[in-house]
């Protein structure tokens, strides 16, 4: 009767549901604010539905009834080990990440040599690493307060304004703080992998967050010499730190980087608003606490 239990059948409910709603999601061709407002929802629901409900199982404990129904241990069990789990996996890829960048910042070399005009246009105050290799790269690499890295190469293979683009890009990811949130998005992809559309609906969001970068840029440089310096960083195959960086060149197949590419020389669609309707639908998330309650 344990495995019938009240805690049981939330499990279940809820993984259920969490496989429903990303099996039914679908690519569209609506604008880029509506595509990342569903994307967003559809990826980060799910899993956030089924920890929700595994701590909802958690707090009322392995004893007692809710609606009279037995609670039951196997239940209890499976949520405790499935929490832990969760736990493991963000410290396993928090400690990678720690470990990639602190490799990285091993090829750091003195940034007093980095006085060229765009560097110092692009932001007086942020904090900036050189890197001692041949090959272009840029990217924000970091938590919630991310460090520029760019390379030697870099420097001496980009002209002054292709070179003021990609450092104009990289501080849009700092302005939105991108590494903080896909470092929590990334755990949620880690977490359960083998929901549906995980590995699109990641690539997804991925693309959508360089377009508003570029979009970003955009605002202050032409669309054309951001894709001219998009086209030069891609060439380069340096793979950046996924678990805490955002980087220019991270467009890995070509019909991303067309899609970037033709969005940069499109007119400029206007920024997404705050959308409580997707805070809306994320909070559902939340409903399994609603349960607590109902515990005795």
């Amino acid at each position: 009767m344990a495995f019938l239990s009240i805690h049981t059948v939330m499990m279940l409910g809820s993984l259920s549901l969490a496989w429903g709603l990303r099996y039914g999601w679908q690519p569209t061709d609506e604008s880029w604010q509506i595509r990342w407002q569903k994307s967003l929802v559809c990826f980060a629901l799910p899993p956030l539905l089924v920890i929700m409900t595994a701590i909802s199982v958690l707090s009322m404990g392995d004893e007692g009834q809710m609606i009279g129904v037995q609670a039951g241990r196997l239940s209890y069990a499976i949520a405790l080990l499935f929490l832990l789990y969760s736990i493991f996996r963000v410290v396993q890829l928090a400690w990678i990440g720690w470990q990639s960048l602190q490799r990285l910042q091993k090829l750091v070399v003195n940034t007093d040599c980095c006085s060229t005009a765009a560097i110092e246009n692009s932001n007086p105050q942020e904090s900036m690493r050189l890197l001692n290799i041949p090959m272009l790269f840029a990217a924000q690499i970091g938590f919630w307060r991310s460090q520029l890295f760019v390379s030697q190469g870099l420097l001496e293979q980009l002209d002054a304004p292709h070179l003021e683009a990609v450092l104009l890009h990289e501080r849009a990811h700092a302005h939105y703080r991108d590494t903080f949130w896909f470092f929590w998005l990334g755990c949620l992809r880690q977490i359960m992998p083998w929901l549906p559309n995980t590995q699109v609906l990641w690539e997804e969001l991925l693309l959508l967050r360089e377009v508003r970068a570029d979009r970003w840029a955009a605002q202050h440089l032409d669309g054309l010499l951001l894709a001219e310096s998009l086209l030069a960083m891609v060439s380069s195959n340096m793979q950046p730190i996924e678990t805490f960086a955002a980087t220019f060149g991270s467009t890995n197949t070509s019909d991303r980087l067309e899609e970037r590419i033709d969005f940069l020389l499109a007119e400029p669609e206007p920024f997404p608003q705050f959308s409580w309707r997707s805070l809306f639908w994320i909070g559902f998330a939340l409903l399994p606490l609603a349960a607590l309650p109902l515990h005795s």
